[in-house]
């Protein structure tokens, strides 16, 4: 599969429904300038909103970062040296941001590579699910060195990957498959998702459990990390596109459900669902990610926004971006700092404090 099939193939009916753009609610903008499981649905365990402790939280500022055009970054990862990586999945390299500066670096990963997500792992390497070469690639971080864990047999479509609290990663493949790389044998493990396609977004708890997303699949799962056998368990909304997941402080799941524009919290202790509408017309949640204040960020394609949800409150915060059908995949941060990447747009962007 070529890098262009390969990027052509994952934009795919992600732009069908557009909506009114949900204009920014306080933050300000600006350009870089310097056997299957289903548990009762029982909403009144989940959640509550005293369970999260009470923030004082300003609301941040949106600034942008472009990097080289026809990059089409995917995915972004905070680098422990104080920079941002992200995938050049169009490129198919590994970008590296200075924050400070706005500078750029990148890393060829390969013949007909088309990196999706990375992350920093354990060694403080980037880490990166390569569906073009059908690969984990893991990347330097000093001496930008490439090593690949080629995964055995056909191409299932590379997705997200976390590390276990054992050093293990594991990784999704939208082609029905998930599994794990050893990095210290360089062993690698593949399962055959119980429902065939849709594998795409994963996490790790607090507690070690590892969870998957199947977006096709309207599903998420929880990974026996000894056997290998993922349990199902289904939201209480049919057909909802479970797309991308986070673990809170808690070790609470949170859902991105991309066909029906709603975010939704799992409890495991409770075996408990809930489920919030974004606002807007037409809203379609892509991202999800969990901050350290266990604030919840989504991207919402129907908006063109960036919106952050309080459980504490149950209500939403949304933050328009500034390029038109700017496609935020994916959103990842660190302390005080939440990152994404603008595919549509070939930007990053961040939200801080002002």
């Amino acid at each position: 599969m070529t890098r262009k099939r390969f990027y052509r193939w994952q934009l795919l009916g992600l732009f069908a429904g557009l909506g009114l753009l949900v204009a920014c609610s306080g933050g300000g903008s600006s350009s870089y300038s310097q056997p299957a499981e289903k548990p009762a649905v029982k909403p009144e365990a989940a959640a509550a909103k005293d369970d999260y402790a009470p923030v004082d939280q300003p609301l941040p500022v949106l600034r942008s970062y472009p990097v080289p055009k026809g990059s089409g970054p995917h995915d972004v990862a905070p680098a422990a040296d104080g920079g941002v990586w992200y995938t050049a999945q169009a490129a198919g390299k590994l970008g590296w941001l200075d924050p400070k500066t706005g500078a750029v670096s990148e890393v060829e990963l390969g013949p007909g590579s088309a990196p999706h997500g990375v992350i920093v792992g354990p060694d403080k390497a980037a880490w990166v699910t390569d569906g073009g070469q059908n690969a984990i690639v893991r990347v330097d971080p000093v001496t930008k060195a490439v090593k690949k864990f080629p995964l055995p047999g056909r191409n299932v479509n590379l997705n997200t990957a976390a590390f276990d609290k054992q050093g293990i990663l594991w990784f999704t493949g939208q082609g029905g498959a998930y599994g794990k790389v050893n990095p210290s044998t360089g062993e690698v493990s593949i399962f055959t998702a119980p429902r065939g396609n849709g594998p795409y977004g994963i996490t790790v708890t607090p507690g070690g459990d590892v969870y998957y997303a199947s977006l096709a699949g309207n599903h998420i799962a929880r990974i026996d990390r000894e056997t290998g056998k993922a349990t199902v368990i289904d939201p209480p909304t049919p057909n909802q596109g479970a797309r991308r997941i986070w673990s809170d402080s808690k070790g609470r799941l949170w859902v991105s459900e991309w066909n029906v524009g709603q975010v939704a919290l799992y409890d495991p202790a409770a075996s408990s669902w809930k489920e919030w509408k974004l606002p807007g017309g037409r809203p379609q949640a892509y991202a999800v990610y969990v901050d350290d204040l266990d604030y919840v960020w989504l991207s919402d394609f129907g908006a063109n926004a960036v919106v952050r949800f309080d459980p504490r409150t149950e209500s939403f915060e949304s933050f328009a971006l500034t390029k038109m059908d700017a496609a935020v995949r994916q959103i990842l941060g660190r302390t005080g700092e939440v990152w994404a990447a603008e595919s549509g747009a070939d930007e990053l962007i961040v939200l801080s404090a002002p």
